[in-house]
Formats: C-alpha cells, sequence, structure tokens
C-alpha cells in the first residue's frame, strides 16, 4: 500500500519547495529511482490481489445474506459491512482477538482442515441476549459462554455457516459444518503460528451494540481451489451455472402470474365545467370511430389490437394485430 501525507506533511512539503530547500527536479529524478520494497521472508504474501478481490466479492455476496438471517431470526435490524480483507499469520490473528471470545471452529468439507468463525463477545451476548427474549444488549465485562448459552450459540452458529455455501457455489460446492466451540483463543492451534491466514472482518451493528465477526481461513484450506479464486472465473461460472429446477420453478411461476389486461374504447377530453355538468343521458363522443381496431394494453403499453364483438353472453374482443416494440425479440 502506498504511503498517504497527512495534512501537515503536506504543508511542509510545499513550504520546503517554496523556500528552495528541495529541489523539484530533484524529487522527479528520486522518482524514477527503482524503489526498493521490504519484503518480510517470515511472513510471505501467499494470496494476490484477484484472489484477494474475489473472495472480497464473495463475502460480500455472505454479509448480504447473513444480515438478512440475522434480522429475520433476532428480529431486529442487523447491519453488516466488510471492514478487511488480509492475510495474516495465525500468530498475529490469535494475539489480535480478546480472550475469552467466542470462537467457533468448523470444517470446509470437501476441504482439508477447519477454519474459524470469531464473535467477539459484545456482539455475541448481545445476539444470545435476544435469542433468549432480551432486548439485545450485551454483558459489561466479557465471560466464557455457560452450558445453555453454549448450546444455543452453537445453533446459531451452524445457521450462519449454512450461508457460506451459496455464495462459494461458483467456485467449489461447500458443506460446512461446526465442529466445536471455544473461548480460549491460546488453546485454539489449528495450523503453526507462523501459517498464512485469510482474515474477513466483518462490522456487526445491532441497535447500539457494535462488534466484529472474523472468518479466518488458513492458506492451507484454500489452496486446492487457489487456481478457481479469480473474478473472471467466479463471474463467468456463476452465469453458466444454471439450475434446471430453479428455471422450471420460475416458469411455472410465471405462467400462473395473473396480469391485468385492459381495453381501450376511446379517449376524450373534456373541461371541468362540462364533467360538472354531466347527467343521465349525457354522450362523450371518443376519439374512435366504430370501425377502428381497438388497443389492448398491459401495464402501460399497448401489446395487440382487435375488434370487440360478442362470445356467447359476454363482450369480446378478437385479436387482429400484435403490437411490438423496440427489441423484444432480441
Amino acid at each position: 500500500m502506498s504511503e498517504i501525507l497527512s495534512q501537515s506533511e503536506i504543508d511542509a512539503l510545499l513550504s520546503a519547495l517554496s523556500s528552495g530547500s528541495i529541489d523539484a527536479n530533484q524529487l522527479k529524478q528520486e522518482q524514477t529511482k527503482k524503489r526498493i520494497k521490504v519484503y518480510d521472508f517470515r511472513r510471505p504474501n501467499k494470496f494476490s490481489k484477484d484472489q484477494i478481490h474475489t473472495l472480497h466479492v464473495i463475502f460480500e455476496n455472505y454479509t448480504r445474506s447473513l444480515s438478512t438471517y440475522l434480522s429475520a431470526q433476532l428480529r431486529a435490524a442487523i447491519h453488516m459491512d466488510i471492514l478487511s480483507v488480509e492475510q495474516l499469520t495465525y500468530d498475529e490473528f490469535i494475539r489480535s482477538i480478546p480472550n475469552p471470545t467466542i470462537l467457533n471452529i468448523f470444517s470446509l468439507y470437501p476441504l482439508d482442515g477447519s477454519a474459524i468463525m470469531e464473535i467477539n463477545p459484545n456482539i455475541g451476548f448481545a445476539f444470545l441476549d435476544r435469542l433468549l427474549g432480551g432486548p439485545g444488549d450485551s454483558i459489561s465485562k466479557a465471560r466464557a459462554l455457560t452450558e445453555i448459552e453454549q448450546t444455543v450459540m452453537e445453533r446459531l452458529a451452524q445457521k450462519m455457516l449454512d450461508y457460506l455455501a451459496e455464495p462459494w457455489s461458483s467456485i467449489i460446492e461447500l458443506e460446512p459444518s461446526l465442529d466445536r466451540i471455544e473461548t480460549n483463543p491460546q488453546f485454539t492451534q489449528l495450523v503453526s503460528p507462523s501459517e498464512i491466514m485469510i482474515i474477513v472482518s466483518l462490522e456487526t451493528q445491532m441497535a447500539g451494540v457494535l462488534g466484529m465477526i472474523n472468518i479466518c481461513i488458513p492458506f492451507l484450506v484454500l489452496e486446492p481451489i487457489l487456481d478457481k479464486l479469480s473474478v473472471h472465473y467466479y463471474y463467468a461460472a456463476s452465469n453458466t451455472k444454471i439450475n434446471p429446477e430453479n428455471v422450471a420453478a420460475i416458469r411455472h411461476k410465471l405462467e400462473n402470474t395473473q396480469i391485468p389486461v385492459k381495453v381501450i374504447l376511446g379517449r376524450s377530453v373534456i373541461t371541468v365545467k362540462d364533467l360538472l355538468e354531466l347527467s343521465v343521458g349525457d354522450v362523450i363522443p371518443l376519439d374512435r370511430s366504430v370501425n377502428e381496431e381497438l388497443e389492448v394494453t398491459i401495464g402501460q403499453h399497448t401489446k395487440f389490437l382487435g375488434k370487440p364483438g360478442i362470445l356467447g353472453n359476454r363482450i369480446s374482443l378478437q385479436i387482429s394485430q400484435i403490437v411490438k416494440e423496440g427489441n423484444q425479440d432480441d
């Protein structure tokens, strides 16, 4: 990431250029020189920018689905935003989260290994309070879960993990499954401390309670599908993947949808004075001849022309022409 200058640093730079203590030509020459980037071999970047961007897209879809589910489940407005998607070592992640916290250890079959969904106690206990009939308040001091709270959290966490399957379906069919819940990060050793992890931080808010939900997936877990973690592949797979059952269901619903159809006998323009003086037996002339075809409208658009008549004991209209608009045949 390029460095961003603060306003004070910008003012100091402009002042130095004005006074002549810094030469603008010298600055240009410095920019043309090769820049040296610091690289830490103990913490290599294993995920490319394109792969991180793809993960960002996947978890954006996940965030939308998850916030909708939580809002319905908790009967409260839940707002979730992706704060960051970055790669850290496992040791850095463990040291960055509080103790105790709510660590949901889960697997992503058919991928090998385990991952973590860490729910900050501030928002986690607010969820539990809401599920147990409370207003959704958090606790003042973090503590471990009771047996009842752990059972409730296990059910909630599994449902939250279930929503991971859909956004990943364009890349791989996953079956997320909760293995266990831990509260002490120091006793949770999934991989070696130096192993690179992808950390997705979701800022979550319910009423006045704000907290973080962190999803931590080791590089070793995602390594078999790294070649598919590209934006081009993700959208291409999303567009080509068509479920015949879904197509049939959509077709069935569309074919049985009721559509209002109107037949326009004619139109006329009158004054408000004439409208107020109308009485039984008055005749309003229309802008259409008795021999002209009538317009058949669906919504606001004219789709057919037809001739009026009688079928049995009912007034009817016979379609005589189909009106085509724009590129509806394309």
